[in-house]
């Protein structure tokens, strides 16, 4: 079985992300996020950022962003910057946690966006437990998650910073 199929199936793993180790999991699976939450004791009142391979992924969870947010989209994606958008619909709040927000990123790496078109907007934040640097190797993410996960995908040293966060009210 390849990754995209373990993610499609339910499962989580570890992957390079344009800024640092990602523990990711389908946006679609409640019982991965749930999951990812568990390992890395995170706070359940707060919510993770999604990876998209595009703009069309946004529909899939009910996000439609007006003529002037897709403008301003446009200019900051692809990149390290993550979006915060309006998503109200209830079936999603096991991804906003009530907030009626998600933050969103179109990664500018093209291995990543490649992937994700395999496996669907993903759940990534940082791979480490909360309160701890964000891995920038498979073996500091190992240190956190040992054999919790399903697997892990090295690309070598990620020397990026965590993504910069903005939210958008309109």
């Amino acid at each position: 079985m390849n990754l995209s199929q373990i993610i499609k199936k339910g499962g989580v793993g570890v992957i390079p992300t344009d800024t640092v180790y990602g523990i990711v999991g389908s946006v679609f699976s409640r019982r991965a996020v749930e999951r990812i939450y568990r390992l890395r004791k995170r706070d359940r009142r707060k919510p993770f950022i999604v990876l998209i391979s595009g703009f069309g992924d946004l529909k899939k969870l009910s996000v439609k962003p007006n003529k002037e947010t897709t403008s301003l989209l446009k200019k900051l994606w692809p990149g390290p910057v993550s979006v915060i958008l309006p998503c109200k619909n209830k079936k999603f709040a096991y991804i906003h946690r009530g907030t009626s927000s998600v933050a969103f990123r179109l990664p500018k790496d093209i291995w990543l966006r490649n992937f994700l078109k395999k496996t669907g907007p993903l759940v990534a934040p940082s791979a480490n437990l909360a309160g701890k640097p964000p891995a920038k190797t498979i073996a500091e993410a190992r240190k956190y998650f040992g054999n919790k996960v399903d697997f892990y995908f090295n690309k070598g040293r990620r020397g990026g910073a965590p993504s910069t966060l903005v939210e958008i009210k309109r």
